[in-house]
């Protein structure tokens, strides 16, 4: 695996998600291209992933790979390097086929990675179904289909979990993995959850550390301070602040992110040099 150093991270922007909507704020892109705009806007600040989900006009989820591939399509057109990942989420949707639709995605539009949840959960109102033949079936189809998997973490069980699949060969490293922090049922963003979870990985992985809510900012920062790199964006957080007084943009975050990184000497990988750690 080659490495670009021990300054540069991975920073990944989770532009939308399935549950906030405009009545929540009004910087959260629904229509195609409202995500497409803020995806650029936000590569030509330095990201060096972007995490999709998609919406349907009314602002719903959307499962159906002709609309990823619509988002897809628009973004390559400006910037072909962009690492791509696509969501395969069960907050909203849990029928394995709707949840896989996206993998059969090829040519122009076949997505480079794809979230892979490794375990069920539960958030504040709703839970995140995620049956252990559902993770395999998923695992399964991005093995055959080529695509890397963006493993995301919430809880040490899951790293517990992403182990087991590795041994019985449905992940294959380097692996690339989100910990995600401050649920209120899964691991906080404090120095023991993220340092637990860490030490726990297989040896060689990728990993960035993400906050829900409140949580972002420090999880942003422990994983910048910890050599990790950074997932940031209004699926996890709609506000600047802890008082939820300010509103965040895409593009806010992010560029707070760069300036918590430049006072540290990090900086974002570029996408070429993600591509490169991942053999792509």
């Amino acid at each position: 695996m080659n490495s670009p150093g021990p300054e540069a991270f991975p920073l990944s922007l989770c532009p939308t998600g399935m549950v906030p909507q405009r009545s929540d704020s009004p910087y959260v892109p629904i229509q195609v291209e409202e995500i497409v705009e803020q995806v650029l806007e936000c590569a030509e600040l330095g990201i060096t992933s972007v995490h999709l989900h998609a919406r349907h006009p009314d602002g719903e989820p959307a499962w159906q790979k002709e609309v990823f591939a619509e988002i897809i399509s628009n973004i390559r057109v400006e910037r072909p390097d962009l690492v791509i990942c696509v969501t395969t989420s069960g907050r909203r949707v849990s029928d394995l086929a709707k949840r896989a639709d996206v993998l059969e995605l090829a040519g122009d539009v076949k997505p480079d990675m794809a979230s892979l949840t490794l375990s069920s959960m539960n958030f504040a109102s709703s839970a995140s179904i995620n049956s252990p033949e559902t993770v395999q079936a998923l695992a399964m189809k991005m093995l055959e289909s080529e695509i890397v998997p963006e493993i995301e973490i919430f809880d040490v069980g899951m790293v517990n979990y992403l182990n087991y699949l590795e041994r019985k060969g449905l992940l294959k490293g380097p692996h690339v993995v989100n910990l995600l922090l401050g649920g209120v049922a899964t691991a906080q963003a404090g120095l023991l959850d993220l340092g637990l979870l860490v030490e726990r990985l297989p040896r060689g992985s990728l990993w960035s550390a993400a906050g829900i809510g409140r949580a972002q900012l420090r999880a942003n920062a422990l994983g910048l301070a910890a050599g990790g790199g950074v997932r940031v964006g209004l699926e996890d957080n709609l506000h600047y602040d802890d008082t939820r007084l300010e509103l965040a943009t895409n593009a806010g975050l992010v560029r707070r992110v760069l300036e918590l990184a430049d006072s540290l000497g990090r900086r974002p990988m570029t996408p070429g040099e993600f591509r490169d750690v991942l053999g792509r």
